[in-house]
């Protein structure tokens, strides 16, 4: 009796695909703090693995570079806390000031809105006029506290799951990288490997480029304040400088602290302006300038990609989503350019 192979194919049609897409995202909503701290600690650890390399070239074992590096990092971001807390804390004792002119400012624009609508009231057909009594109730307390009780915990994670992700994915980095190579077939592995050294060389160009780029603009916006005597020059520096990094919004987030201290002390409009054209030339010097010198090509996005993926990641995130969106978009087109069939999409966020 003879026996036949019967080979069966199945090919997920668009409806699937549509679905299973749909469910990923629903999972990076929903799980968003877990998969936010281990993608910071997969950045964090790409770009720590040059140093913990070099200790381990002059014979220190890796696991002992590795917790020496995190320790020399965490004592930077301590010393650089301490710093921002300091001014941080003086500007909060000056805030009454600062919250009563701001209240003075938002009182006179409220005037200004409801002068406006008595006027098109005034001229609008006397039928269609309507009048709306909204009634707002302060949100309850149980609100308030379940949103910072989620904030807390978002901050508690990150704080204490990252370092030590960190620190077994550089203590064990060969383990990690012969059992996910073993996932694959071994007529892949050599297609995966390209996309992981792809993948690891553009992560750790990117952390590292926009850390000095950051550094640079944080000294330049420090320098700025100074010399035109804004008050707390560092602590606005170092907020605006870290704000000018976000693509394209950067440039009006970054406003907001000096305009913020300066309502305290300029009366006129002039300061205002000059503020903004320094600060929207250094986002523009950083995006344009420094970020192709020092980060260069290894990010191949095209405008319209990062654009969609600021707004997408943007909302699914928050914050967090804005500086995650182009790193976790480059990553995509590095799995697309080499995965069989979706070498179009690569083409296409980079075009």
């Amino acid at each position: 009796m003879q026996t036949e192979e019967v080979k069966v194919t199945a090919r997920s049609n668009p409806s699937q695909r549509i679905i299973a897409l749909g469910i990923v995202f629903a999972f990076l909503y929903v799980a968003s703090n877990i998969v936010i701290a281990l993608l910071l600690a997969v950045l964090m650890a790409y770009f720590l693995d040059p140093v913990v390399g070099v200790l381990e070239w002059i014979r220190i074992p890796r696991a002992v570079g590795a917790l020496l590096t995190l320790l020399a990092v965490t004592a930077i971001f301590v010393g650089l806390g301490y710093l921002i807390a300091d001014r941080a804390e003086q500007f909060a004792s000056a805030w009454p000031r600062y919250s009563t002119i701001l209240r003075h400012a938002t009182t006179a624009f409220d005037r200004q809105i409801s002068t406006v609508e008595k006027q098109v009231e005034a001229i609008s057909p006397a039928e269609d006029r309507r009048t709306t009594v909204r009634a707002t109730e302060p949100p309850p307390i149980r609100e308030w506290l379940f949103r910072g009780v989620g904030s807390l915990y978002s901050i508690l994670l990150v704080g204490t799951f990252v370092p030590f992700m960190v620190f077994f994915m550089l203590a064990a980095k060969r383990r990690i990288w012969k059992a996910t190579m073993e996932l694959f077939p071994p007529e892949h592995q050599t297609r995966v490997e390209e996309a992981l050294d792809e993948v690891s060389s553009m992560l750790r160009s990117f952390v590292a480029g926009n850390a000095l780029i950051a550094l640079i603009l944080m000294v330049l916006s420090w320098g700025f304040f100074l010399a035109v005597h804004l008050e707390y020059p560092f602590l606005t520096g170092c907020v605006s400088g870290l704000l000018n990094l976000v693509p394209y919004l950067g440039a009006i987030l970054a406003w907001i602290p000096p305009f913020l201290i300066g309502m305290g002390q300029w009366s006129t409009i002039g300061p205002f302006v000059g503020v903004a054209a320094a600060v929207t030339f250094l986002h523009i010097f950083g995006l344009n300038v420094l970020m192709p010198a020092i980060v260069g090509r290894r990010v191949h996005l095209s405008a319209l990609a990062v654009t969609i993926a600021l707004l997408f990641w943007g909302w699914m995130w928050g914050a967090i989503g804005l500086v995650m969106a182009i790193p976790i978009t480059a990553t995509i087109k590095v799995v697309c350019d080499h995965t069989e069939g979706w070498e179009s999409i690569g083409r296409w966020l980079g075009a």
